[in-house]
């Protein structure tokens, strides 16, 4: 006897919201506090661009595009491998870093400087000196620069390659509206120096060139097949990965020996349309909204509470 798809629909969103936020509901404390801390819109304005790009699951893609890029600065990689038990539960860094980018995209600005703050102070014990005898400290304001191009560059990518159209809704120039507004969030943690346009992040990553190394064939192999997942999980990863060695920057794409955005051929635009449709079946099994745009809407008096908001008491002082 066939199991309902409604049943099928909820075991997929609850596995998929453990995974991203390591919890079923997808709406762990942090989650949460987005509905009940703070009023009003937060740094970013609702519905605008950095929402929506954010808010899309090719924000999958775009993570696994953005760790790629990390792993071609030495002292960025270094640090994340000293401090952070990555390989043995990447799961739990990838809830962490999910944290830092819905809270700050989507929390008041109170709970989004709040955040910063945490993240700051996280910072603040991640320093050291790697194989070679080079300093490093996650506080650096170049370091955390690099980084946040990183980021930025990836998430860009993916939203043109594998997201939903902006175009239509933000005009040609969403996604310089994207580089400049998403800035905020690395100058609260120290960053400067930051492009505000797609051009100058492109100027930005290729000026930085010289600092980069090739990504090691553990990070690759890491990334092209992480622990701890099931047979279904692993073919639909895949296709994530796969899609994500495409659209690496020009400058980032020969240190990790892949194709990047030059590649353009009939099995790489294949490739690519195959990942539109995986993120496109994921949507409609998950909703429209995430429990953390959910919980935003609520907040700023657009939606209803979210059902998992009753779940449990609000604790005030948050």
């Amino acid at each position: 006897m066939s199991r309902p798809a409604g049943g099928v629909a909820e075991r997929v969103r609850s596995g998929f919201r453990a995974r991203v936020s390591g919890d079923p509901t997808g709406a762990p404390d942090w989650v949460r506090d987005i509905a009940l801390v703070g009023e009003g819109p937060g740094w970013f304005e609702p519905d605008g661009v950095v929402w929506r790009v954010h808010g899309d699951l090719s924000t999958l893609v775009g993570g696994v595009v953005a760790l790629l890029g990390q792993g071609a600065h030495p002292l960025a990689l270094a640090g994340v491998q000293r401090h952070s038990s990555y390989q043995q539960d990447p799961w739990a860094r990838l809830a962490g870093t999910a944290r830092w980018l819905v809270v700050s995209t989507f929390g008041s600005a109170q709970l989004a400087e709040r955040e910063a703050a945490r993240v700051r102070g996280m910072h603040t014990r991640v320093r050291g000196t790697d194989e070679r005898g080079r300093a490093y400290a996650a506080s650096d304001p170049r370091l955390l620069r690099w980084v946040h191009l990183a980021f930025t560059d990836a998430f860009l990518a993916a939203q043109t390659e594998v997201g939903r159209d902006l175009s239509r809704r933000f005009g040609p120039r969403w996604a310089d509206t994207y580089v400049a507004e998403w800035a905020r969030s690395a100058e609260a943690l120290g960053a400067t120096d930051l492009p505000s346009s797609r051009g100058g992040l492109a100027e930005a990553l290729a000026e930085l060139g010289p600092d980069l190394e090739p990504v090691p064939g553990h990070l690759l192999r890491f990334l092209a097949a992480p622990t701890g997942l099931g047979r279904t999980e692993q073919l639909f990863y895949s296709g994530l990965s796969a899609a994500g060695g495409l659209l690496l920057s020009p400058t980032i794409a020969p240190l990790a020996g892949l194709p990047g955005r030059d590649a353009r051929g009939l099995r790489e635009r294949a490739v690519l349309a195959r990942t539109r449709w995986q993120l496109r079946g994921l949507q409609v099994a998950l909703g429209p909204y995430s429990p953390s745009e959910d919980a935003a809407r609520y907040r700023i008096g657009t939606a209803p509470p979210p059902p998992w908001l009753a779940e449990v008491p609000a604790v005030s002082g948050r």
